[in-house]
């Protein structure tokens, strides 16, 4: 538990204090405008390799990368009539086709479609009613049913709800079927979750109120069976990959190979400790493997950019951690590693560009500093790695030119608002685009932030944590602490860049100290980090903040009575588990949409990281905020949706419960219609961010609320 003497001294001074002029209570607390920021100029488009156009101040200019010269630039009238592409859109429950101004009704009954797709084509569109895969021939118009099994637990194309939220992911809306590149033919998952509990999510609605069903597995229960097909969309059989549906398994979003020859599916057991990737046959159904992954904790199935196929037709790059950080390796179409592309201690988060013509590969990663991104290149043979970006900025928002000659980046850092560059694939810098550093910036009080390590317990990680400093600043003083975490597996929050978030500033006027920290399983120190948390969750973040808590409270003026943590979801759970577990250090909390036990989680997160409840009894009982009720003594406020259907209320009514039976003290609010959280519910997103103010003016600041701040 130290930090630098250097950093220290630097920090503590060069904290701002006031310069000439505060934000309003209007601009604070209401949105008013300021001038101490400014727009960006905003990408368009590249027009070529060599110039490419920004909106500056209501215009479009075309800059040449070469010279930097702008000129105004109008869009090219086309020679011959640009083609339409349709779409399929949805109204009142039905399909419609739209192309240009001219809509078409495709669909016309009392059923509802759901997820329509068109082809890659354009000439079918694939959708989904009654659990069961549609597909209408765009030119004829004709309706084809494709599947006849569906009911309500029997799902084609359509995702049972643990596959919805932890394998195909929210974005894909329940859909699970996929086209081929050539039309020809839909992949698609076929579901029975017969077998699945039902959990019952009850609305108050009505004189005699409702319950909706959904099948949820828990932690240890049965999942729904799987299998893959193939099917051609003007009908026919289906073809069944041969996997036997009855096992217990899962199965990641399938890759068709780019002349829809074959289908590449991931597939891995309940342990989700063995990847391996099957190519299927569509013609008969057979499989070979191409890849097999083993690691001792597990491996993540949701990654949906895992595989990319070369152009060449006889390459894949594969993106893994099982060497401890997320690297890029070549591979030929049969499995065969030829080597990898990048390597080292440091994370890659993505392919932004392959040059294949040149062997090239530019790709985004946090190398330099974990809380940084970067883009960097290197050569398919893993030789010439380069950093193009620059400077001591996380860069977002690379615009690379279509053979990646140039690229645009958007940069920043704690201290210094946004700017935009465009740079060479040598990583020079041709031309300064714009700065968002307003006329106000320097004569406005702002909050000061900084980002800074703190070295774990143990001696072998620097933890991170932003810190937002109070204007104003007295190091003789001692200040309530704000913590906002999240806190899950590669999960991590704290990032360098700018950020203008009004609310702190308000906080900081007020006179809190706001942090946001990370563990070492956040992913700043790769999956050699993250493996950390392995049959333990729980221990090792509430032991690294322990870490950080206990120097901010030695060195950074931290009142050690007003310690408070914030979450929601896998924050709300380390929020009560910081209030029980480490109830030594952490004195208040709020804690939303908690889960509190992980055997009331879903069985494909949750065993993941924890295995089945029945292999690790002792670390479903460690982690479990229940078992440390006897330690609560600060004050939680608890706060759940009454219809969350992914973290059921019954984890919060449940902690509710042991704690009545301890005779604990607690704050506890329930939101009628809430799910997952209550954006969409106006009144209910007030009154909770009103609760909230209230409970930190209360308990932090031990002052009066400004009825400003209500909203």
């Amino acid at each position: 538990m130290r930090i630098s003497l250097l950093i220290a001294l630097l920090f503590i001074s060069t904290i701002s204090i006031a310069q000439n002029k505060d934000f309003t209570i209007e601009q604070m607390l209401k949105g008013a405008p300021h001038k101490v920021t400014k727009p960006l100029p905003q990408f368009v488009k590249w027009v070529d390799d060599k110039s490419f156009v920004l909106k500056r101040d209501g215009k479009n200019m075309l800059i040449d990368c070469k010279t930097g010269k702008e000129t105004d630039y109008t869009e090219p009238t086309p020679s011959t009539a640009k083609t339409v592409l349709p779409e399929v859109i949805i109204k009142n429950n039905d399909l419609y086709l739209k192309t240009g101004s001219e809509e078409t009704q495709l669909t016309n009954n009392k059923d509802i479609e759901k997820n329509p797709t068109i082809s890659p084509d354009n000439n079918y569109v694939a959708f989904t009613r009654n659990n069961n895969l549609f597909a209408i021939n765009l030119n004829s118009k004709k309706e084809t049913q494709l599947t006849f099994d569906g009911t309500d637990v029997i799902l084609n194309g359509f995702a049972s709800w643990v596959y919805y939220e932890e394998i195909l992911g929210r974005a894909a809306r329940y859909k699970s079927y996929w086209w081929s590149p050539d039309s020809k033919k839909i992949a698609y998952m076929h579901m029975d979750e017969s077998m699945v509990p039902m959990f019952p999510i009850y609305s108050e609605e009505g004189q005699h109120g409702f319950i909706e069903q959904t099948r949820y597995p828990k932690a240890g229960d049965k999942n729904p069976e799987v299998k893959i097909g193939v099917v051609n969309p003007d009908g026919g059989t289906t073809v069944w990959a041969a996997f036997n549906e009855k096992d217990d398994q899962y199965f990641g979003m399938p890759y068709w190979k780019p002349d829809g020859s074959a289908l590449w599916i991931q597939w891995m057991p309940r342990t989700q400790d063995n990847l391996k990737v099957y190519e299927m046959n569509v013609t008969d159904g057979s499989k070979k493997e191409i890849y097999d992954e083993k690691q001792k904790t597990w491996i993540d199935l949701d990654d949906q950019s895992r595989i990319t196929f070369l152009s060449n037709g006889k390459n894949f790059i594969l993106q893994s951690d099982a060497g401890g950080w997320m690297h890029l390796y070549l591979h030929d179409m049969n499995g065969k590693r030829i080597n990898a592309i990048t390597s080292g201690n440091y994370t890659v988060t993505g392919i932004d560009l392959i040059d294949e013509k040149n062997q090239m590969l530019y790709f985004t990663c946090r190398k330099d500093n974990s809380a940084r991104y970067d883009l960097y290149k290197a050569k398919l043979d893993g030789s010439g790695l380069q950093r193009l970006t620059f400077g001591e900025y996380t860069h977002r928002n690379m615009q690379l030119s279509p053979n990646g000659l140039y690229f645009i980046t958007t940069y920043s850092n704690t201290g210094s608002p946004d700017a935009m560059a465009l740079v060479n694939n040598k990583g020079k810098v041709m031309k300064e685009l714009g700065n968002a550093v307003g006329e106000a910036f320097e004569t406005t009080a702002l909050a000061k932030t900084q980002l800074l390590r703190v070295t774990s317990e143990d001696g072998k990680y620097e933890l991170p944590l932003r810190i937002v400093w109070p204007l104003n600043y007295d190091k003789s003083k001692k200040y309530p602490l704000m913590i906002n975490i999240y806190g899950g597996p590669d999960a991590g929050t704290v990032y360098d860049g700018w950020q203008l978030n009004m609310q702190q500033q308000w906080w900081a006027k007020e006179g809190l100290i706001q942090v946001a920290m990370d563990h070492r399983a956040s992913g700043h120190f790769g999956k050699e980090g993250v493996n950390y948390m392995h049959r333990n969750l729980g221990y090792w973040e509430m032991k690294d903040w322990i870490t950080i808590v206990k120097w901010l409270i030695e060195n950074a003026s931290v009142d050690k009575n007003k310690v408070c943590i914030s979450g929601f979801s896998y924050g709300g759970y380390m929020t009560c588990y910081a209030l029980t577990y480490g109830a030594d250090y952490f004195t208040h909390g709020l804690a939303g949409g908690s889960v509190t036990d992980w055997s009331l989680y879903d069985t494909h997160y949750t065993e993941r990281f924890m295995d089945a409840p029945t292999e690790n009894p002792e670390g479903y009982k460690t982690s479990s905020v229940y078992s440390y009720i006897d330690k609560y003594k600060g004050l939680l406020r608890i706060y759940h949706g009454a219809m969350d259907d992914n973290v059921h209320v019954q984890n919060s009514l449940q902690l509710v419960k042991k704690l009545h039976e301890k005779k604990k003290h607690f704050e506890f609010m329930l939101y009628p219609g809430g799910r997952h959280g209550w954006r969409n519910l106006r009144e209910q997103d007030a009154h909770s961010a009103n609760e909230i103010a209230m409970f930190i003016y209360k308990y932090l600041l031990e002052k009066e609320m400004p009825k400003e701040v209500m909203r």
